[in-house]
């Protein structure tokens, strides 16, 4: 298997939807997901594979205990973390292949711990007033696909030529 182009990092999920569609932009991007425990679904629900449909079989993808798990092999200037509390617009960013993006549960985001760690490197989408916060679905796709274009990479072409980047 190549190297992943990214790492999505998804820290306690907790709709198996969100994760399957999530795996789905994985697989279109040539990146892994990885899966911080615990999550509020069981990693085997019919509704995390049916969300990911037939993707599912090429995801790259690995589940972790908890965030420290995941961490200590981690080099802190290679993670991102996103959120409505950071400072930063993810656009900001100078992304680099491998890089790690970490997204917070549906519900509870990202703990404090973690943006506290480093909050340079807490990044925010830009988003209304009216609105609370974005699909977490959606917001790895924006960001994911904002990665890919600093980087000049065409997630189109085929794996192999995805090493060249």
């Amino acid at each position: 298997m190549i190297e992943p182009l990214f790492n999505v990092v998804l820290h306690e999920p907790e709709i198996p939807q969100n994760t399957g569609n999530i795996g789905r932009t994985c697989v279109a991007t040539n990146s892994k997901l990885w899966i911080v425990r615990p999550t509020a679904f069981r990693l085997d629900d019919r509704n995390l594979r049916r969300s990911g449909l037939d993707y599912w079989q090429h995801l790259n993808w690995s589940d972790v205990s908890n965030w420290e798990a995941l961490a200590a092999d981690v080099a802190p200037e290679r993670i991102w973390y996103f959120s409505k509390r950071g400072r930063r617009c993810y656009t900001d960013a100078a992304y680099q292949r491998g890089d790690y993006l970490v997204f917070g549960s549906e519900t509870k985001g990202l703990p404090p711990s973690l943006i506290e760690q480093d909050e340079r490197r807490t990044l925010q989408i830009p988003m209304s007033s009216n609105v609370r916060s974005l699909n977490l679905s959606n917001s790895v796709a924006i960001v994911l696909y904002e990665a890919l274009r600093q980087r000049g990479i065409d997630p189109s072409q085929s794996n192999d030529a995805a090493e060249n980047y």
